[in-house]
């Protein structure tokens, strides 16, 4: 099936944060297909565009709220005016794909992780972090440790304008020294827990529970 959708895999890859509707539209059922990221060809500064469920899931600005729970002494709900209301963290990194795409120098904005942590209050129980996107099928983890990191982001910006829907948007999470999968889309909550739970490609797709670039996976 794979080779058999090569043909088309070219013209469905997004070129910076523009989607071409129709085509966006029309190849929709291919990138579901192919999550794997076998039916992007074009070399070069391209996302391609992916989803896990049967299209992409939308929230307003507006609506949108991120919970902080768990292993927390101050569970929180947060809306986006919340999250930009808070010191914002400006990295220009490059996004790696586990496949083996990038996309260098891209502009991110958002409020490190490690604010949203401390305003919560980590318990002692609490070891790791399980997220979770409003598509209802997406999770990823992380350890505390890596979590603290200063590249590891909730982002509400990239390529110098809002997290579009398509890129996981309103609000999404970039994990910088990891694969993409890692840095989960469409993010709904984040949650402290007393132990890693594997994600949702390291459990479908067999892929490493440390997504570091270049130290796991292979592909």
């Amino acid at each position: 099936m794979v080779l058999g959708m090569l043909g088309l895999g070219a013209v469905g890859v997004v070129a910076g944060s523009r989607v071409q509707d129709g085509l966006d539209a029309a190849l929709a059922p291919l990138q579901r297909l192919d999550p794997t990221g076998l039916s992007g060809l074009l070399p070069g500064n391209y996302f391609r565009i992916y989803t896990v469920t049967d299209g992409y899931p939308y929230e307003s600005d507006t609506n949108y709220r991120l919970t902080v729970d768990g292993l927390v002494d101050h569970p929180t709900v947060y809306t986006m005016a919340d999250l930009q209301a808070m010191p914002a963290t400006r990295l220009v990194r490059t996004f790696q794909c586990v496949t083996g795409w990038r996309v260098d120098n891209v502009h991110w904005q958002g409020v490190a992780l490690s604010v949203l942590l401390d305003k919560a209050g980590v318990q002692t129980a609490g070891k790791d972090l399980r997220f979770e996107s409003f598509d209802g099928v997406y999770t990823e983890s992380l350890t505390l440790a890596e979590a603290y990191r200063p590249d590891v982001i909730v982002a509400y910006s990239m390529l110098g304008g809002p997290v579009t829907q398509e890129h996981g948007g309103p609000v999404r999470l970039y994990v910088a020294p990891m694969y993409g999968y890692k840095s989960i889309k469409w993010m709904s909550r984040i949650q402290v827990v007393d132990r890693v739970e594997p994600g949702y490609w390291e459990t479908v797709g067999n892929y490493a529970v440390e997504g570091w670039i270049g130290d796991s996976n292979g592909y």
